[in-house]
């Protein structure tokens, strides 16, 4: 597919958990339709991996390390952003853990640490980049929930599965509370991705395991997900507001 290397020009997007995966695969795509690009990840090292692929390419950017759970790491990363850029226009929440945990031997600090990554980390950096958005009269916030935000985790613990769940609860409500700012907040809900995270946690072959049984009998790239990203992140999604967007090779119908 030819990319519009215009569309976010003069835009500038923050991908949170941007070192890899998903997050890495969302910078380059929106880098690629014309946004400057803001790479966080927990570790500099990954960030500035990341920062730098996107340089060698041609693409403006920016590393900047910081824990999405906390509020400082979450201001200072949106005042770097605009003393790089400018501005902040874009937001994609991408930060998430994953741990297969069950229920029964989950303790506090886990459950705390799985809870605050994925929902806290999602309310903390949309909190953090609304004052710019709305000085600018534009915003596209895109939060990473899952299909576990729907029914249950094929390979997470509980925890994962209601940080999910509450992820599209907050995106619900803060759309309503910023349609007339002219910020759109959507969600995506990927399936079983191959991922870093994925397969790490529960290894190759019980993934291509979990994929067999899908209607599309494999498992989605991280490239596919950034690509309805990209697309909820632009113009062409202005209508798009409060939705929660599948994207799972079938595993769940509704």
């Amino acid at each position: 597919m030819k990319i519009d290397a215009t569309e976010l020009q003069g835009k500038t997007a923050i991908v949170t958990g941007a070192g890899q995966g998903m997050g890495r695969a969302c910078a380059e795509r929106l880098a690629a339709a014309g946004a400057n690009i803001v790479v966080n990840d927990i570790t500099l090292e990954a960030a500035m991996a990341t920062a730098l692929h996107l340089h060698e390419d041609g693409f403006p950017s920016l590393a900047v390390q910081g824990d999405v759970t906390k509020k400082a790491d979450a201001d200072r990363m949106v005042s770097e952003a605009i003393k790089k850029f400018g501005n902040v226009h874009i937001l994609v929440n991408n930060a998430g853990v994953l741990k297969p945990t069950p229920v029964i031997d989950i303790e506090e600090e886990e459950w705390d640490w799985v809870i605050a990554v994925n929902l806290k980390g999602t309310y903390m950096c949309s909190r953090a980049v609304l004052p710019a958005m709305r000085k600018a009269g534009w915003g596209r916030i895109v939060n990473f929930s899952s299909t576990a935000g729907k029914k249950h985790s094929t390979v997470g613990g509980a925890h994962y599965t209601a940080a999910k769940a509450g992820i599209l609860g907050f995106t619900r409500h803060l759309a309503r509370e910023e349609a007339g700012h002219g910020i759109t907040v959507n969600s995506v809900c990927p399936g079983l991705i191959h991922t870093e995270m994925v397969t790490n946690t529960v290894g190759e072959q019980r993934a291509q395991d979990f994929a067999a049984t899908f209607p599309i009998k494999r498992l989605g790239r991280p490239d596919e997900v950034a690509e309805l990203v990209a697309f909820l992140a632009s113009d062409r999604a202005a209508y798009i507001t409060g939705a929660a967007l599948d994207i799972n090779g079938g595993d769940l119908m509704i």
